[in-house]
């Protein structure tokens, strides 16, 4: 007879995370830089300095995930058969058939 010894639930639980990653990018630019000089002024700070950038190139920061196995879980079920020695006590019938007279007793079995 089978019965129920005992009983097993299994669920996934999903964590998210928000992590922030400090990545350095780089960018490059071409600087002029012109200075006008005054000839008729000797003193160096009345210089006029005019400054120019051109941006030529940049790093862009493109995140990509990508799902990771991290653990491969196996679940199945087996069956383990065992010997049990079980004592209990059978009863039998034995029909037994008592006459009277001279009735015909058909025995079905020994006709076969």
């Amino acid at each position: 007879e089978w019965i129920k010894t005992g009983e097993v639930t299994i669920h996934k639980e999903i964590f998210t995370e928000e992590k922030t990653i400090t990545i350095p990018v780089i960018h490059e630019e071409l600087i002029i830089e012109k200075k006008v000089l005054d000839a008729e002024n000797t003193d160096p700070t009345a210089e006029h300095t005019e400054i120019i950038r051109i941006p030529i190139s940049e790093e862009r920061i493109e995140v990509i995930k990508h799902p990771t196995v991290l653990e491969d879980v196996a679940i199945y079920k087996r069956q383990f058969q065992e010997t049990k020695a079980i004592t209990d006590i059978l009863k039998k019938e034995k029909v037994h058939i008592e006459k009277t007279g001279n009735p015909e007793v058909v025995d079905k079995n020994r006709e076969k």
